[in-house]
């Protein structure tokens, strides 16, 4: 059976550019819907990718926005609904962000909390 960890960094770094570059296409996805329904977001990916790199969550999100993150949230990002609020709040709240996870997580790629998530213009 084929694991993430049995796959070479070559190819996992590969998935990970190829899902960065469609999100950076789909600007209609909305960082409160992903976090609705998977429990993170675009920032949490640039956040994720900053510590691995060792540069900062703003270094980090630019790269994973294609551009820096205010004018991706001034151009793209949309109000959020209650519901969808809502939904996000539910779903984040089944994250693990537990020191058995960042244990899990310390040889592959460095776990970190969502970010704190405030209501959009």
């Amino acid at each position: 059976m084929a694991t993430i960890d049995s796959m070479s960094e070559q190819a996992q770094a590969a998935a990970f550019r190829r899902l960065v570059r469609h999100l950076q296409h789909r600007t209609d996805a909305q960082n409160v819907d992903l976090m609705g329904l998977a429990g993170f977001c675009r920032n949490c990916l640039g956040d994720w990718l900053g510590e691995a790199a060792g540069v900062s969550k703003d270094e980090g999100r630019e790269a994973v926005y294609g551009m820096p993150y205010a004018r991706w949230k001034a151009t793209h990002q949309r109000p959020a609904t209650p519901e969808q609020i809502a939904k996000m709040e539910e779903s984040v709240a089944r994250n693990r962000t537990d020191d058995a996870l960042d244990e899990a997580l310390e040889d592959s790629f460095p776990a970190s909390d969502p970010p704190a998530i405030t209501e959009p213009r």
